[in-house]
């Protein structure tokens, strides 16, 4: 089985080297493909005013001067393009992805355009609580990583269908198992503007969201995260609602 690896932290990411260890687990034919920078929160963009600059890192290690999309494209439709991958992987995302993350998301979006080029994918986020980035337990992502995936190969991704992965922030052992969630949904009265001023005195902004009890709707994604259970949730590239659908239909026919 042929992987392509991608994320959207960047070819240097601690997050890219876990998912080669897990892609590694899987397979002897693994190739990365990821962004030369941070492109966190691009979602499902492309470069189309700008070139690609591809650089060679290593032995089927390359970096790419775009987005996870880019890269994905760049490694299905240039490199690898005489024997393309039957798996994408895209991630460990630093930070889960879940709720309304999925659509600013580029792990996602990595993912999402494995999906729309035909091959089977999976976006892998490990999520981090009140110790921040700077205490990450990628370690729980490792030790569940490669199990995970080989179930959900073992079920089978239907085409249109990308499955989002989350890890939760705990320990391997601490896991209390694997939760086939929904997509959840936060409450955004809790998304702020941090309003701030630099040396010169210009004002500058950050979005945040303030510190709130928050209780998660029960069989969402976010509510796996918070019980530290492993959440996998299918999600569709076709974003018609079909029950409105039929609701508009028939108000325009009358």
């Amino acid at each position: 089985m042929r992987i392509l690896v991608t994320n959207d932290d960047g070819i240097h990411a601690p997050g890219l080297e876990t998912l080669q260890g897990i892609a590694r687990e899987l397979s002897d034919d693994v190739w990365v493909v990821a962004p030369e920078y941070d492109q966190s929160g691009v979602s499902h963009s492309l470069s189309l005013n700008d070139p690609l600059r591809l650089r060679q890192v290593s032995e089927k290690r390359f970096a790419v001067k775009g987005t996870p999309s880019d890269c994905v494209i760049m490694g299905v439709s240039h490199i690898l393009k005489d024997h393309r991958p039957d798996l994408v992987l895209s991630g460990v995302n630093r930070g889960q992805n879940v709720a309304e993350d999925v659509t600013y998301s580029g792990t996602i979006a990595g993912a999402m355009e494995g999906t729309i080029l035909g091959i089977r994918a999976i976006a892998l986020s490990q999520a981090y609580g009140a110790g921040g980035r700077a205490n990450l337990k990628w370690s729980c992502a490792a030790a569940h990583g490669a199990a995970v995936i080989r179930k959900i190969l073992e079920i089978g991704i239907e085409p249109g269908i990308l499955v989002n992965v989350n890890f939760p922030d705990c320990e391997p052992e601490e896991v209390q198992g694997v939760a086939v969630s929904a997509q959840g949904q936060r409450n955004q009265a809790l998304l702020q503007i941090d309003a701030r001023h630099d040396g010169r005195g210009n004002p500058y902004f950050w979005l945040a969201f303030a510190k709130a009890r928050f209780e998660p709707g029960n069989g969402t994604d976010l509510k796996a995260i918070a019980e530290n259970r492993i959440a996998v949730t299918p999600l569709r590239l076709d974003l018609t609602d079909e029950p409105e659908l039929t609701r508009f239909a028939a108000a325009f026919r009358a």
